[in-house]
């Protein structure tokens, strides 16, 4: 009688699916990098881009290589301001700075 149930035994777990295992390793590769990319999203400070409201965002503002990235909508635009100059031949300089009110009045000051 135990010679029957060991060999039942053994039996029954022949009957798995071999690729049963691969599907669950590709079930936790999502999961890792689904939680990846939130890190790197939560890291960068980058979650105004998935969000509805509109934004502008300055990166390395008054260097050389600074950059704009502007949200409207659903649409993300990157401006390089050396890039443009470049192309056009025309070169410009900071002349001041402006700041924005709680009231939304914006005030210049020069340099």
């Amino acid at each position: 009688m135990r010679k029957d149930r060991r060999r039942n035994a053994l039996l029954q777990g022949q009957d798995e699916d071999p690729m049963q295992s691969v599907a669950n390793l590709f079930d936790v590769a999502m999961v890792f990098a689904v939680a990846l990319m939130v890190a790197l999203v939560t890291h960068l400070n980058m979650a105004e881009i998935f969000g509805k409201e509109d934004f502008t965002m300055i990166k390395n503002p008054g260097k050389e290589d600074m950059e704009i990235i502007t949200k409207e909508g659903k649409e993300i635009k990157h401006y390089t301001p050396s890039e443009d100059q470049q192309a056009g031949g025309k070169r410009g300089k900071k002349v001041g700075i402006a700041y924005q009110l709680e009231d939304g009045q914006i005030i210049y000051v020069p340099e």
